[in-house]
């Protein structure tokens, strides 16, 4: 899938390449396991919503809320292959390497911010759509990374070429 901003009149865009899934009340590994707050409510919002929140009060991280309304359930965006607005993506990073290999790059990268918590990515700044290309790849399973609470489920997910091999765009 692609994940897309338009801030200020500027593009920017990744092929998302890692993932995470966290579930709700049965998930202690999720935001939502002990309910809603005012950080997450977003996640509580319907499918197709953004949670935006930050991480040790220094980084950005994006998810997009999978579940009904009511029922708290997101996708971490923990990486990407920059497709679209790379000189933008370098600007916003400061840096031409890396540029979103991270949930915290990723939202560098393409300007996410707070603002954009609880906008919907059908129609808000922050975009969720299909690939416009089909690339062959391989979907690679792992236990979730950087919690310490529900490791034992499998619910990373990296996107390979068939040989393995990173992602990259050509």
């Amino acid at each position: 899938m692609r994940l897309t901003t338009a801030f200020d009149g500027i593009e920017a865009g990744i092929i998302i390449d890692e993932a995470e899934a966290y579930g709700g009340s049965d998930d202690p590994a999720s935001h939502a396991y002990r309910g809603r707050t005012a950080r997450n409510a977003s996640m509580f919002e319907g499918a197709g919503t953004l949670y935006v929140y930050r991480i040790y009060g220094i980084h950005w991280c994006a998810n997009i809320v999978t579940g009904p309304e009511g029922e708290p359930s997101a996708v971490l965006i923990r990486g990407g292959v920059p497709a679209i607005g790379r000189d933008a993506m370098i600007q916003r990073r400061g840096s031409a390497g890396h540029l979103s290999d991270g949930p915290g790059k990723v939202c560098q990268a393409l300007g996410i911010t707070g603002v954009a918590d609880g906008t919907s990515v059908v129609g808000g700044p922050v975009r969720l759509a299909a690939p416009t290309k089909r690339l062959p790849i391989q979907i690679q399973e792992s236990p979730r990374i950087g919690i310490s609470r529900g490791t034992s489920r499998r619910w990373r997910f990296v996107a390979r070429n068939v040989d393995g091999s990173s992602l990259a765009l050509t």
